[in-house]
Order: C-alpha cells, then structure tokens, then sequence
C-alpha cells in the first residue's frame, strides 16, 4: 500500500488504523511545502464544491451536503490530489450524505487538487502489472446479487437497438491490397433498465452471463474455456447448457472458491478449473483449444501490455472460426482528465495496472494483435449504473457480515468509495459497459 512521500504524523482519530496495513491513511502527509500548500488545496476544494453546488454549510437550509471532519483532508489534497481525497473518505475525514452525487459535482467541475502541482502519478500510484490476484469470495459475496458475481448485470428491462454500422480496420496496410479499409459491425444499445430492486441483482447478473454464453454461440458439446476465470457464475450456466469447460487462474484462492461453488451444483462436474503458473500462460504452458472463449471484465485489469498478451493468448485457444465474448467497462469519448485521476485509488488499492480503454483503442488492439475481428457489441450503461448502486446497498447492508469476514473499516469506506466512483462516471457518460463478440477475420473455406 502506499505511503507518505515526505514522512507524516498519525493523528489521534487515526491511532485505531494498522498503519503497517495502510500507511497512506494511517500516516498523514506532512511538512513545511504541503502545509503551504494546504491552503490552496482547501480554497481550490470550497470553489469546487461551490461550482457544483454542494453545499459545506451545515447551518445552511436543509443542511450540508458534505461535512469535512478533519483538515487532514487538505494536506491529502495538497500531496497527492485525487488519490488523498479517497484516502481522506477512507480516514473518515469527510462524508457526505449523497457521495454519488458529490463525486459527479467534483468530477464535472473538473476538480484539479493539486492545482499546478498536478503533474505526474499521485505519491505511491506506479503502473503495475497483472499479476492474477482476484477480488475474495468473502468480499464478492458481501456486494453481489448471486452470492458469487462481482460483474455488472443486464436487467430484464431495457429494449435493444440494433443498428449495423461501418466502423474503421486498423489492420497494418487496411485499404491497401486485400485488406478492407473498414467493416461492418452490428451495434446494440439496451435502453434504461425500469424500477429495478436490490432482489433483482442476482437474476440480472445470470442474465449477463447467459447473454455472454450466446455471443459466444455456446451450446450443448461446446468446448468452453473462461479465461481469466470469474466467480463461478459463467461456467456454471454453460455447464448447464451441456458445455464442458476449463476455468483458468493464477489465483489458488479464488480457484477454491469456485471449486466449492461447483460441488455443490449438480453440473459442476462438467466444469474444470485449474490453477496456472502465470496469469497469462504461454502456448507451452496451456496448449488447450477451444470452440468458445469468454471473460467477464479482465480486459481493464490487464494494462496495456498485459492485454496484447492476453489477446494473442486468447487467439491461440481458439480453433479457427471460434468465438470470443468479452464483458468490458470502456471509457467514451467524454472521458475527461479528473476521471482519469480519480481513478488513482483503484490502481494504488485494488487493481495495479487498471486502465479503461475507448471501444476505438479496443478494435485497433484486436485487429493488430490478432487475427481477429470484432462483429458485434451489446452496449449497456444505464444497467451497469444500476447495477453499482444496488451494488453498494447491499455491501452497506451487508457492512456488519463483511466486518465479521475481516473487512475493517478502512477497507470497507475504500470499497464504499470505488463504488460510488464509478457509479458517478457511468452517470456523467463517461465510462461505459460493453459485450463484444470477436472471431476469425478472415472466413472459413470449407
């Protein structure tokens, strides 16, 4: 976890906090330059809230909309900008009473912490690897609808659109020779989900799974490969389907956890999961081929080079004209500089090498990586928006279960806090959900 840059002190509403487990909150940032600073990032802080119309006051009419407990906050501010301020949530150093709704106003306004200070990684926030560490079982269990799903759901409301539409090949030499300059991919937009409920997760999330399944055409015989594996939830309908499948992971841990998922169901036998030396094994370390391929949300997990090699794995798994579908959180077009480094404390917490590309980054990866093409995309925000929100009801209502698990209560705000984050984007527009279906490029000749 990352520390101080500059050394620091522990305050005295931060002595209960393992500060071997987390130095970036137990430890506050502290010397003579940041206490300068601090001044500017707390009147940078009040002229943001003031833009976006979040109220400090609590003695205004209705109250404050966001209550600063302690000023630790600004050296946080001052020292690493986005990332101190989700540290300063976590230290308990501010609340809000709508933290959704606080984050779009900061985000929107175009919050800049650090003012000229801003350039450059926050303290303690490296691009890093893939390394196949997975969210716990304890923890996915606290916040998802099935007891085992961590992704985001497609709820039973929401008409498709489907519109066939040219988009640009990114193949070296494309318009040049055999090469078409563009193709034709066949886009579907799911209209808002209506009055969805916390009882309503779980169905939704198997509803994506099984949208997953049929991209990938996966059927009764279907040799299925999940890669990285998830929870549970994907290989379990294709089993039930009759596919056989081979669940891949680095992670001893979560394949425990799966193991124990399909003991308990009746078709869990058809399903095989298996440990892997390296989060991406070469072709010698797995020589597997497949009919069907499909992962839940890894893409933005991998960083940039870790999803070259995952792509090129992923082609060389499947058999000539086999499918791949791939359930991603992309950034749009409108993705602005302060969600970019709001998104610090995923990276410095949870997930190294975390980027979300745009749906242009993600077909130019495909088409230069591989021999692949991308032929279909099921785009879904509104449902993944609902799907943080219900996600964050029930962690909050699960809180007391997910402390008897070994969540403490930094933890527990961090989890609180990356949720809220990414609900606000997908409310700006600025991140979006996305199924894709990839496969040959180049069509079989029987």
């Amino acid at each position: 976890m990352p520390g101080p840059a500059f050394g620091g002190y522990t305050p005295a509403h931060l002595v209960h906090v393992d500060a071997s487990r987390w130095p970036g909150v137990a430890i506050v940032p502290d010397n003579r330059i940041l206490r300068h600073r601090a001044a500017a990032a707390e009147s940078r802080f009040a002229e943001a809230c003031a833009n976006a119309g979040i109220v400090l006051d609590p003695e205004a009419p209705g109250g404050s909309d966001l209550t600063v407990e302690n000023e630790e906050l600004f050296l946080r501010l001052a020292d690493s900008g986005w990332l101190g301020l989700a540290e300063g949530y976590m230290a308990g150093e501010w609340r809000s009473r709508d933290l959704v709704a606080s984050l779009v106003g900061l985000l929107d306004c175009g919050f800049a912490p650090r003012g000229r200070f801003r350039s450059g990684s926050p303290r303690g926030v490296t691009a890093g690897g893939y390394v196949g560490g997975e969210l716990p079982g304890d923890l996915v269990r606290n916040f998802s609808g099935d007891g085992m799903s961590a992704f985001g759901a497609r709820f039973s409301s929401g008409v498709p659109t489907t519109v066939r539409t040219s988009v640009p090949s990114f193949v070296r030499g494309a318009g040049r020779g055999s090469e078409p300059s563009s193709h034709f991919v066949d886009i579907t937009t799911l209209a808002p989900p209506v009055a969805v409920e916390r009882a309503d997760l779980g169905q939704a999330q198997q509803r994506a799974a099984e949208a997953l399944l049929d991209a990938a055409r996966v059927r009764r015989g279907t040799d299925l490969v999940e890669f990285p594996c998830g929870g549970g939830t994907v290989a379990l309908a294709a089993a039930r389907r009759g596919a056989t499948v081979d669940c891949l992971t680095a992670d001893p841990d979560l394949a425990g956890t799966v193991r124990e998922l399909l003991d308990r169901d009746a078709d869990g036998g058809r399903v095989h999961v298996t440990v892997t030396e390296n989060p991406i094994p070469t072709r010698l370390e797995w020589m597997g081929t497949y009919d069907a391929l499909v992962s839940v949300e890894k893409l933005e997990v991998l960083g940039a080079s870790g999803r070259s090699t995952y792509l090129r794995a992923l082609e060389q798994m499947l058999v000539p004209g086999g499918y791949a579908a791939l359930q991603s959180v992309v950034a749009t077009d409108g993705m602005r500089r302060a969600g970019r480094d709001a998104l610090a404390v995923a990276r410095a917490y949870i997930w190294p090498a975390l980027e979300h590309i745009t749906m242009e980054d993600l077909h130019r990866a495909v088409d230069r990586t591989t021999e692949l093409r991308i032929v279909a995309e099921v785009h879904f925000a509104p449902h993944y928006e609902s799907t943080l929100r219900l996600q964050r009801e029930l962690f909050r209502a699960n809180e007391r279960r997910a402390a008897a698990d070994g969540f403490d209560v930094v933890f527990r705000r961090l989890w609180d806090y990356q949720l809220a984050l990414m609900e606000a984007m997908f409310r700006l527009g600025w991140l979006d959900a996305v199924q894709v279906t990839a496969t040959s490029r180049r069509p079989l000749h029987r």
